[in-house]
């Protein structure tokens, strides 16, 4: 017999007032970047049970899909992105410009089915507007009823303090994991200085710490992992290192690899909720377990010592891919207007 979940508790997520379960759920590979899209009624089944377990906190965006992932979720916590525009077919492009900021909200709301939307993030930072243009229209859904909350995503810490200076910051997501820990730095510091909440995206290193590096070799061709540095072959075997020690930790621990790493990302503090994304109700099973892995001072030392800035091998993203080292904006005083 299994043995029963542990409960998954609550937390406040920034100090704006938002509580959600201490573990959400990320959602995009059910629609998109993983390989095909998965069948709709297994995912349906999927959100019923994250949501009967306690795991109410569901991440999509418009771009998973496109559209069809915010078809999917029902009436959670939820929070969604814009911040990503589709022009030409399949080309993108980063916009926050205010007009889009408000289009995108208000299809993301006829999609969901919803009138207001708890917590919407910019997915990226548009670099060619001051990051004030778009939160000033951020701030009118807020005061609309649209949006409940903000939240930036891959954001410097720079950018932040911007934005937060317009209207307040409930939550940044940021990619946080055994193996990407570059945010602890800056960012971090940042978001709990101005008492932002931390919201860790790929917490399990994009399945890495699930499955170890013999995953790569179950991707379909359209799974954009492929592409991703830290999966070629060169890197892969050096990486390779690292979850055979985690592994072998997480076996003294009496858990799986995953439960020790999303352990991990727990133990960073009471204001941080990571985000696993799965598609399959054993694997949900499975990193809610990891609420109940407590881990001892000297055991998260030894964890971080596997993982050290030259230990890791390979980018997270390949090098056209924005994130939080590319959103800086022009100033404020530079903006003629529309």
């Amino acid at each position: 017999m299994a043995s029963p979940l542990p409960a998954v508790r609550r937390i406040k997520l920034g100090s704006q007032g938002l509580e959600v379960s201490a573990q959400g759920l990320g959602c995009m590979g059910m629609s998109s970047f993983y390989g095909a899209p998965k069948p709709e009624p297994d995912m349906i089944a999927l959100i019923h049970h994250a949501v009967r377990s306690g795991v109410t906190f569901l991440d999509t965006s418009d771009i998973y899909g496109p559209f069809t992932n915010e078809v999917l979720l029902g009436k959670v916590e939820l929070a969604t992105k814009f911040g990503i525009r589709f022009y030409e077919e399949d080309r993108r492009e980063i916009c926050g410009d205010p007009a889009y900021v408000r289009a995108a909200c208000e299809a993301s709301l006829k999609r969901l089915g919803l009138d207001c939307i708890d917590l919407y993030y910019q997915h990226r930072i548009d670099t060619r507007l001051p990051i004030e243009v778009t939160m000033g229209e951020l701030k009118k859904l807020v005061e609309e009823g649209k949006i409940k909350y903000i939240g930036l995503s891959e954001a410097s810490a720079s950018t932040i303090r911007r934005a937060h200076a317009v209207h307040p910051i409930t939550a940044v997501q940021l990619e946080w994991s055994l193996w990407t820990r570059d945010v602890e730095e800056d960012i971090v510091p940042t978001c709990r200085e101005l008492g932002i909440g931390i919201v860790a995206y790929s917490p399990l290193g994009r399945g890495f710490f699930s499955y170890g590096p013999d995953m790569v070799n179950q991707l379909s061709d359209q799974d954009f992992r492929k592409t991703v540095p830290r999966f070629q072959p060169e890197n892969l075997r050096e990486n390779a290192l690292i979850f055979e020690r985690v592994q072998a930790m997480a076996k003294n621990k009496g858990c799986t690899p995953s439960q020790l790493a999303l352990a991990w990302v727990h133990h960073q503090g009471s204001d941080v909720c990571p985000i696993p994304g799965t598609t399959k109700i054993e694997n949900l099973n499975q990193n809610i377990g990891a609420l109940a892995v407590e881990l001892t001072p000297d055991e998260i030392a030894e964890l971080e010592s596997f993982t050290t800035a030259d230990a890791v091998k390979g980018n997270r993203y390949g090098s056209l891919m924005p994130t939080w080292k590319t959103s800086e904006t022009p100033p404020l005083s530079s903006w003629k207007g529309e």
